[in-house]
């Protein structure tokens, strides 16, 4: 293989494709990316056999072939690198030659066909997304996964519910759920649950650009999903969901609608006293015309008044305040419609109009 490259273009690549190696593995050629040269194209591939990232550029490829080098050694390399063209040549002792203005590299090598290539894929579901939607879909719910030691594997990735023309992305960690849906062309329904480290590093390679579609393909076992020159294979989560739309379809007795800023400013003001204690919540009282939230710990207390719009009953209710703040957060609009049906329920923030998205969040206890 010798191949002319960009420098700033293969260390992008080489950032993309890291994010999916093992770092603790029996199988050191796991501690490695692929790099494939063939036609004008440099392929880079990471594969943990969990999840598999591809990704190319564009190369002067002057003899074709492939090799696995250790990415973490390789990254470093490429990084410290000046701005210009990268050369790329094996040896046929298991070497590579790394040149670039006036800096050469060698470094062992394994041989190319030995690395755990992707498998192929079927194409049994699939659906075609706005990255950038799918960007802000991630990106507002899946703070709300359980964590990898919370002892439900199924809750640590984000369900994908595929059904009549709308996609749901949901999270949940036992003490919230986080839903969002964007319009789908799919003529079939299912269900499927991504690991939230796959949607994690697919987010930081998903653009901006309203234009930029991203292809997403499901099988039994496996989802691909294609975002113009990367690919990100990941296995699916077994076991059953929770069941999300029987708790978002409760009925309420109070329903608020509030300016979303003002509120996430109060709340954020009353959590730094109650981030002194683990214990104390913030506390919410809600009347006619506004609420007061209150927070008191051992080294002080807060008051603040938001004015608000209620239909139905007044109510005295508390909350984490990370919970709350997240879901303002994540929130979008100048309004936000909060319902509540008692101090012992959850509560549900939702859009002032059109459900695309739901925050659930269950309360605290008050005690006397």
């Amino acid at each position: 293989m010798l191949i002319i490259c960009n420098r700033n273009d293969l260390l992008k690549a080489v950032g993309i494709v890291s994010k999916a190696v093992s770092v603790r593995t029996t199988m050191p050629i796991l501690e490695d990316i692929l790099l494939d040269a063939e036609g004008d194209t440099l392929t880079l591939l990471g594969n943990d056999l969990e999840m598999g990232i591809q990704t190319s550029i564009e190369a002067v490829v002057r003899a074709e072939g492939s090799a696995a080098v250790n990415a973490r050694m390789f990254s470093e390399i490429i990084r410290r690198l000046p701005d210009e063209d990268v050369k790329l040549e094996t040896t046929d002792d298991n070497h590579m030659t790394i040149e670039c203005a006036r800096s050469k590299f060698t470094i062992g090598i394994l041989p190319g066909r030995d690395f755990p290539r992707l498998p192929e894929i079927k194409h049994e579901k699939e659906i075609m997304v706005s990255q950038s939607i799918l960007r802000s879909m991630i990106n507002n719910t899946i703070f709300s996964i359980a964590p990898e030691n919370s002892g439900r594997p199924v809750l640590t990735g984000e369900l994908f519910d595929i059904r009549d023309g709308y996609l749901y992305i949901v999270a949940v960690d036992g003490f919230r759920i986080s839903m969002r849906r964007t319009m789908v062309q799919c003529s079939q329904n299912f269900k499927v649950t991504v690991p939230g480290k796959a949607l994690s590093e697919i987010n930081k390679i998903l653009e901006t650009e309203e234009d930029s579609i991203a292809t997403i393909v499901f099988t039994g076992k496996h989802a691909l999903f294609t975002m113009n020159r990367t690919v990100v294979l990941t296995r699916l989560l077994e076991g059953n969901f929770l069941n999300y739309e029987r708790n978002l379809a409760m009925e309420f007795k109070t329903k608020v609608t509030v300016d979303r800023r003002e509120l996430l400013s109060s709340v954020d003001r009353a959590a730094l006293i109650s981030r002194e204690s683990k214990n104390s919540p913030i506390r919410l009282e809600i009347d006619e015309e506004k609420i007061v939230i209150t927070s008191n710990a051992e080294t002080g207390s807060s008051r603040e008044e938001v004015p608000v719009k209620i239909e139905g009953e007044g109510l005295t209710i508390a909350f984490n305040p990370k919970y709350y703040l997240d879901a303002l957060k994540a929130a979008e609009g100048d309004e936000v419609v909060i319902n509540y049906a008692s101090a012992l329920t959850p509560c549900i923030i939702e859009a002032t109009e059109g459900s695309d998205y739901k925050y659930f969040i269950l309360p605290i206890r008050l005690h006397s």
